[in-house]
């Protein structure tokens, strides 16, 4: 018959082996969350290049219906505001006009998509004209793989459309305000000029940045019969 152990013979776990037990469950557990974050980010990402492929639709379909391009939204007013959303011309840069256009309002990660819209494209259509803009007319906006490149990768387009990415830093936000934290190309694709960058994501940058191309958007139109 074995003996019962006593306070004296009975063993547990040592502080050593404890602080070893301890470690591991962090270690384990920290690989779970890191595992969970980045499935939930590549989920966001697939998420919001669907959203952008449709507003890159929506912008066309428009288009083709008005024979402009939409104007951007105001992009600092709360969504409590009745012209949130909707196409104000009086500037060239905002967010997208998700009410005018029927879309939702925020990328996967609650942010406004930002949004350019060259003026040429988005004024009104003379009286007795198809369109705003003819097949010579062209855009000013150029995207650049770095704020540091020299070169385009694309160049004189009538129009781009940004989502902030996971940190969203630059975005704006449903109550009017802008997210602070833009840096580098980052805050290329916030300061509302003409130069945007689109680039392979990185610690530092996770903009996605779509545009249409000014021979894609006057072949649809030819096709629709808007352009001669």
């Amino acid at each position: 018959m074995r003996p019962i152990p006593t306070l004296r013979t009975a063993r547990g776990f040592t502080l050593v082996e404890l602080a070893i037990v301890l470690t591991i469950v962090a270690l384990l557990t920290g690989g779970l969350l890191l595992g969970v974050s980045a499935q939930r980010e590549a989920a966001g990402n697939v998420d919001a290049q669907r959203q952008l492929e449709n507003i890159r639709e929506a912008l066309l379909g428009f288009a083709i219906s008005n024979g402009r391009l939409p104007c951007p939204a105001l992009p600092n007013l709360p969504s409590s505001n009745a012209n949130a959303g909707v196409e104000n011309c009086a500037q060239p840069h905002g967010v997208l006009p998700w009410a005018t256009l029927g879309l939702p309002q925020t990328d996967p990660w609650g942010q406004r998509f930002t949004y350019f819209a060259n003026s040429n494209f988005t004024a009104a259509v003379p009286p007795g004209a198809l369109a705003s803009f003819n097949l010579t007319t062209i855009g000013n906006a150029n995207i650049k793989e770095s704020g540091s490149s020299t070169a385009n990768l694309a160049s004189d387009l009538p129009v781009v459309i940004v989502s902030h990415g996971n940190r969203s830093a630059g975005g704006w936000k449903p109550d009017g305000t802008q997210q602070p934290g833009a840096i580098g190309d980052e805050a290329e694709n916030a300061d509302a000029d003409l130069t945007f960058i689109a680039r392979t994501p990185s610690d530092t940058f996770d903009d996605l940045v779509i545009w249409i191309a000014p021979s894609i958007l006057k072949s649809k139109m030819v096709a629709a019969g808007r352009l001669p």
